[in-house]
């Protein structure tokens, strides 16, 4: 599946044949080739990328051998890409234009974190619903957890309050609506999981 890294740099609206849509501007590369692995010697086929430039004095001294050995400066994101040929030697750039206008995507990013929230917030609960007989404090509570001498415990899986976001979020048949090859940029249909300056996977 061939990809490519990028950044979310913030969100815009563009006009397609009159019609107003919302897009998801992302810097995506110039990805570096920094490993090509072979089923020979890895079991599997793949390309890993690297994208966005990294202090050396920030990067640990095994990924700095594994960095110079691909003839490259130190990068902070690195992905897979399995089952796909690029084209491209270690050391060569993958640059948006592995895209086209049009193409449908799939997005893998991590959601913003929201914290410790109530059953409200992250599960969609309804609360109790008004404010009468006695229902004072119970209005965002998430009730009853389970029978009391039997089981006499909270199944696993209960949907309580805890903390809420910060995971892999994947959005799968987004649309390519353009692509800025000089300014390394693709502009995407809709939203995508993730904060402003967070890093994307793009995969289609």
């Amino acid at each position: 599946m061939k990809g490519i890294i990028g950044k979310k740099i913030g969100m815009t609206s563009i006009f397609e044949n009159g019609r107003h849509t919302a897009v998801t501007v992302v810097e995506a590369g110039p990805c570096v080739v920094t490993q090509i692995k072979t089923p020979e010697k890895d079991g599997y086929y793949a390309t890993q990328l690297g994208f966005d430039e990294r202090k050396e004095k920030n990067t640990p001294k095994p990924l700095l051998g594994h960095f110079k050995k691909a003839g490259t400066t130190p990068k902070r994101k690195l992905h897979e890409f399995r089952d796909y040929d690029f084209g491209k030697q270690v050391g060569e750039f993958v640059t948006v234009d592995v895209f086209a206008e049009g193409d449908l995507v799939n997005v893998i990013g991590t959601s913003k974190g929201k914290g410790f929230q109530g059953v409200v917030k992250r599960h969609g609960f309804s609360g109790v619903g008004m404010a009468t007989h006695g229902q004072h404090d119970r209005m965002r509570a998430p009730g009853s957890l389970g029978a009391s001498s039997d089981p006499s415990h909270v199944f696993k899986g209960m949907r309580m309050a805890g903390r809420t976001g910060g995971q892999r979020v994947e959005i799968l048949n987004i649309r390519v609506a353009k692509v800025l090859p000089e300014e390394n940029l693709i502009l995407l249909a809709g939203a995508v999981p993730g904060a402003n300056g967070s890093y994307l996977i793009i995969e289609g």
